[in-house]
């Protein structure tokens, strides 16, 4: 008993939802109630069961999320994004159709009433309900995408929670009845089952409900891209991924603009020719109704008789005097009979007048406004809303061009003062050329951009990756490397840095200390040596991609000596053309040699005696050396032996032609000796490279 009630107790002091806590502590040892403390104590562990489980589900890390990654969405995941994208041009064509509806009430000029294009009432249905559809998924989408908790945005994205009620809850306080209230078809049961129902003329209550249904959804339809738009933006680092979607997207939004402007004004030149033929008709009464201006009643009797009557044609035109009503900014729409054109005149006439004005900011509206407060305060917002998206898309689209250029923009500017610098120093001509020849190539090559501050800002991990993809197929191809593991590749890769040179340029001079190893990818080296400057000797070499230059930094490199004094370059390095290439600094060469000990076994001694352009040299030097030595003692033991053949000869008295032809022979000879010996001192000069020097051997 004192145990489970110990342990309930425990259960109690974790502040878990158990049962009371005093319903433990008033437990009667002496009762025989074993059996109910028993039950007691299992309720109390399930409960802390399923608290435990919540908590699990409420928040997680995101590497828990895998778990129920296929019923909860990550809001950070590229789903969500994907489908974000996929909304936000869903609510922009539903945009786009909800001003069309604007354009269903036409007019008939031959039997002067008005009609609902029946057509367009069909396609305006179907892409409507389609656009409907997305909002519909919309709201079940976020009803199953976690959120990050608020409390764990310290540092990193955050937790996520994953549980149905916490996210239902939120979605339900946020903004779940704005999604839902877009989402209702309400125009479509406007034009399909409350217009034709209203009781008595509709002439006057068309235009109202029209305004008034499609108005009042579509603002909260803009207003719902813009959080839409800021995920999008926070998830990809901006809505546009290229200079060009931005200076589309926003012209687009600019011409939105100007489409729903051109409809409202179609939509108020109806109901202003409307209100005209309503005034006409009240003067007319009682031989005139309203319901005469609807087409359904053309051929109805009365309607007939008051047709061939009236003056309604001649005083709502646009151009009688006597008219009773001003038409103002709706003029041209009236004398041009805008309402009786066919759908595609009419709606392009419309969004010209709203392109026009918006883009003049209200300025032409100026002499042709009436003096009905409605028009005004419609003049007034077309002139502000045209000066704010004049202004912000201008503005927008001059940023996103600027961003277009702005790489080469610096790289000019760059370019225009090195020109002064290079003008007030008085640099000579050909080194300015040079300089500029560097300029251009470097651009085209890079596009301005640096490589090497664009790497540093990626973790360790992540630049090793790039560094092996941009290199380890070019250091494989180095005879050097292409037979070391892949840990002393990819340690090599990560400390190479790009080189580019232009034609003439010199990489190392002979007798210059040796900073850097150069390996070669792309173009041509002279490489060649006049050991140390002494006359008779010259050497050189063409560099092919695959080669390299500085070997004496690797023999310093590998001495378990430490030594600051970097080695004398024995060879000069001159680019021929354009040259990419990479370079391996001394400090990072010494690194790899002293971490990695692959470097110090003995084949790579072969290999790099073999591909060594100093070793190869010497190699030259002295089988040439060796066999000028050996052709030199091989003739002298000819003449000796002919010598000692006519020694043993009893020859006659020689003539003075004789003793003449011998001297020269004697002299010739001498000669060719010293030659030889000279040229043999000559290559005697060139000094063997210094070998490898290695801590133990492999």
């Amino acid at each position: 008993m004192s145990k489970i009630a110990r342990e309930g107790h425990e259960f109690v002091s974790m502040g878990l939802p158990t049962a009371k806590q005093d319903s433990l502590s008033n437990l009667n040892p002496n009762e025989d109630s074993l059996s109910q403390n028993l039950a007691l104590f299992r309720s109390t562990s399930r409960k802390a069961g399923k608290y435990l489980k919540s908590k699990v589900l409420r928040r997680v890390f995101s590497e828990d999320y895998e778990k129920a990654k296929n019923k909860i969405f990550d809001p950070r995941g590229l789903t969500i994004h994907l489908w974000n994208r996929i909304f936000l041009t869903a609510c922009l064509i539903s945009l786009f159709v909800d001003p069309l509806f604007f354009y269903v009430p036409s007019v008939d000029d031959n039997y002067l009433c008005f009609y609902y294009a029946y057509g367009l009432k069909i396609l305006l249905t179907v892409i409507r309900s389609i656009a409907d559809v997305f909002y519909i998924i919309q709201v079940i989408v976020q009803f199953n995408t976690a959120f990050v908790a608020p409390s764990s945005r310290v540092f990193g994205r955050g937790e996520l929670v994953i549980d149905y009620r916490k996210i239902a809850s939120r979605y339900l306080r946020s903004h779940f009845w704005i999604d839902l209230y877009v989402a209702l078809p309400f125009p479509q049961i406007l034009i399909w089952a409350i217009i034709p129902t209203l009781p008595g003329s509709a002439t006057t209550k068309t235009k109202n409900l029209f305004l008034l249904v499609i108005f009042f959804q579509y603002i909260p339809r803009i207003f719902l891209i813009l959080p839409l738009r800021s995920q999008i933006s926070n998830a990809g680092g901006g809505l546009a991924k290229k200079a060009w979607e931005g200076v589309a997207f926003n012209l687009m939004l600019y011409l939105l603009a100007s489409h729903v402007t051109g409809a409202f004004w179609y939509l108020l030149s109806f109901g202003r020719q409307m209100s005209c033929w309503r005034m006409v008709c009240d003067q007319e009464s009682p031989a005139c109704q309203y319901s005469f201006f609807e087409c359904r009643y053309a051929q109805d009797p009365g309607r007939v008789t008051w047709y061939g009557s009236t003056n309604v044609t001649t005083l709502c035109n646009g151009t009688d005097t006597s008219s009773p009503i001003q038409f103002g900014i709706y003029f041209n729409a009236v004398t041009n009979s805008v309402g009786s054109c066919k759908f595609f005149s009419k709606y392009f006439y419309s969004f010209w007048w709203g392109l026009n004005n918006l883009s003049c900011m209200g300025q032409n509206l100026e002499f042709t406004s009436s003096t009905y407060v409605a028009e005004l305060i419609f003049t007034i917002v077309v002139a502000i809303i045209g000066l704010i998206l004049f202004t912000l898309v201008v503005g927008n689209m001059q940023q996103y061009l600027q961003t277009t250029n702005n790489q080469l923009e610096q790289w000019r500017l760059k370019r225009t003062d090195t020109e002064q610098w290079m003008h007030h120093r008085h640099i000579p001509p050909e080194l300015r050329e040079s300089i500029r020849m560097y300029d251009q190539y470097k651009w085209v090559a890079t596009r301005g951009v640096d490589e090497e501050c664009l790497l540093k800002d990626f973790p360790m991990d992540l630049r090793r990756n790039i560094k092996r993809h941009l290199c380890f197929d070019l250091v494989r191809r180095v005879p050097l490397f292409n037979q070391m593991d892949e840990r002393t590749l990819d340690a090599i890769c990560e400390r190479l840095k790009p080189v580019l040179c232009t034609g003439n340029m010199y990489l190392v001079r002979e007798g210059d200390p040796v900073r850097e190893m150069f390996f070669l990818f792309r173009g041509h080296l002279d490489s060649w040596t006049t050991d140390g400057g002494r006359m008779g000797f010259y050497n050189s070499i063409r560099l092919i991609p695959g080669d390299f230059c500085g070997e004496e930094l690797l023999t310093w490199a590998l001495d378990p000596r430490p030594s600051i004094v970097l080695p004398s370059s024995t060879r000069t390095v001159k680019a021929v053309k354009e040259v990419e290439a990479y370079s391996l600094a001394a400090e990072d060469l010494k690194f790899v040699a002293s971490q990695f000990r692959r470097l110090h076994s003995r084949e790579l001694r072969h290999k790099f005696r073999f591909y060594s352009h100093q070793w190869r040299t010497w190699a030259a030097c002295l089988i040439q050396c060796s066999w000028r030595r050996h052709k030199m003692l091989k003739e002298e033991a000819k003449l000796r032996e002919r010598e000692n053949s006519m020694n043993g000869k009893l020859r006659p008295l020689r003539s003075f032609w004789d003793v003449y032809a011998t001297e020269l022979i004697e002299s010739t000879r001498r000669d060719e000796k010293k030659q030889a010996g000279s040229t043999s001192d000559s290559v005697n000069t060139i000094q063997k490279p210094v070998d490898l020097a290695f801590a133990e051997e492999y």
